[in-house]
């Protein structure tokens, strides 16, 4: 890989309406990485999409009139031959696995979300496996690529990845951080470079530990400003709940979106209940957005990303998956927030664990920052997720039915042993065609 030579990206998963994002992400950075091929790779339920996609990409390109050719091919081992970086962003079982992932817990009255919980831990059942024969063909074709991974949930596909695959180029990237970080900024009336922010935990469970403005320590303030029900950091996906001043005090860390989860467990319940009878869960909502961007997607009309496009949860991700591959072709050494290996970083988690940190970002990848003693009251839930997201990877790799049922039991959003059984089988028949290591004759 040279900057001369120009660079060769894999996107699998190509036929994702994100896509376009990541297109004008690769388009505004071109002088610094300049992409010479994108290989859009999807499957053939996802064909159509991905011509779609493919031809408004070439239109964003000639726009830009930039020397980047994309190929749009169902052949992921001739994709993948010589690339440098691959980047992954699919969903197994389209959307129509996450409705069900967010339907059947709610029938039993518990949460139903695609990263967190029951719905969760199917979502890494069906795609940690596709991910592992990903990572198989990139030690075959391309050994010294990158692997980006940006499918959720993400911290836990790559803590699947690190543990079982002999491919350990492996990062994971995550938009939460990036949009709190901007966010802040924004709350804060200041530019966003003159803002930096430590973050230490896990992925979609990550604190921001200290926010500081040209230096100077604001957190406290940061904290005051979140408990205005007008400030709420928030994702289109989440409902932006306020967080109690008092809480946040005692807290004394700047909380992710997703703590609502567990901090506010009954009113997201209660929150997702609503939608779950009116006939719209969040996943409903995505399908009709999806239908919408893609019929904006097929107009020759369209030459750039559409902003429709940022009402997705997953809004802005290309800019973080974009500065890795930036920092690494250009050995900028700049900090960013990913998904890797602990190796201290965080003491309360064990040294192989994959962790959600600040990172010094180069030509070698990824170190991550040492963030040092976290305080004792988040100890428990961060060793909690991370036991559920262990036993989840191996459940995932074995097709264990009890280590499956072990995880859903484990996670804090499932409230019962015997609750969590019975949305086990429910969910495990659901997903049967998407789960085949756990319906092998050979078990």
């Amino acid at each position: 890989m040279t900057k001369k030579q120009g660079i060769k990206v894999v996107t699998i998963g190509g036929g994702s309406s994100y896509t376009p994002e990541l297109v004008e992400g690769f388009i505004k950075r071109y002088e610094q990485v300049p992409v010479r091929e994108l290989w859009l790779v999807d499957i053939e339920a996802g064909h159509q999409k991905l011509e779609i996609v493919g031809a408004l990409a070439r239109r964003m390109v000639k726009k830009a009139g930039v020397d980047l050719t994309i190929y749009t091919t169902l052949d992921r081992k001739k994709a993948l031959q010589g690339a440098d970086f691959v980047t992954t962003q699919l969903r197994v079982g389209l959307l129509d696995a996450r409705i069900i992932d967010e339907r059947i817990p709610l029938q039993h009255g518990i949460i139903g979300q695609e990263t967190n919980g029951a719905g969760g831990l199917f979502k890494a059942l069906r795609t940690i496996p596709v991910l592992l024969d990903i990572a198989k063909d990139i030690v075959t074709y391309c050994p010294n690529a990158w692997l980006i991974n940006f499918t959720n949930p993400a911290g836990l596909v790559t803590e699947a990845l690190l543990r079982y695959s002999a491919h350990q180029k492996v990062i994971g990237v995550c938009n939460v951080p990036y949009n709190m970080h901007q966010s802040i900024a924004s709350m804060l009336g200041v530019e966003k470079d003159s803002v930096s922010i430590d973050f230490a935990g896990l992925n979609h469970l990550v604190f921001g530990t200290h926010v500081y403005v040209d230096g100077e320590d604001v957190t406290d303030a940061v904290l005051e400003l979140l408990s205005d029900p007008e400030m709420a950091l928030s994702m289109k996906n989440i409902a932006p709940l306020p967080w109690g001043r008092t809480f946040l005090k005692a807290l004394g860390l700047v909380p992710c979106p997703y703590h609502r989860y567990y901090y506010q467990t009954k009113k997201i319940l209660e929150e997702e209940l609503r939608a779950f009878h009116s006939g719209h869960t969040r996943a409903e909502v995505v399908k009709t957005l999806e239908t919408e961007l893609f019929q904006l997607y097929e107009s020759e009309d369209l030459h750039v990303k559409p902003p429709q496009l940022e009402q997705r949860g997953g809004a802005y991700y290309s800019d973080v998956a974009c500065n890795v591959i930036a920092s690494i072709v250009n050995d900028t050494r700049d900090v960013q927030v990913l998904n890797v290996r602990n190796n201290g970083s965080i003491r309360e988690l064990p040294e192989d664990a994959v962790v959600e940190v600040n990172c010094i970002v180069g030509k070698h990848g990824p170190t991550p920052l040492s963030m040092g003693a976290l305080p004792i009251h988040v100890h428990g839930l961060l060793q909690q997720i991370k036991s559920y997201e262990q036993v989840a990877a191996k459940a995932a790799v074995t097709g264990s039915y009890e280590q499956a049922l072990l995880a859903m039991a484990i996670h804090p959003l499932v409230p019962d042993e015997e609750l969590a059984e019975t949305v086990l089988k429910e969910m495990l028949a659901a997903h049967k065609a998407y789960l085949p290591q756990f319906f092998s004759e050979t078990k």
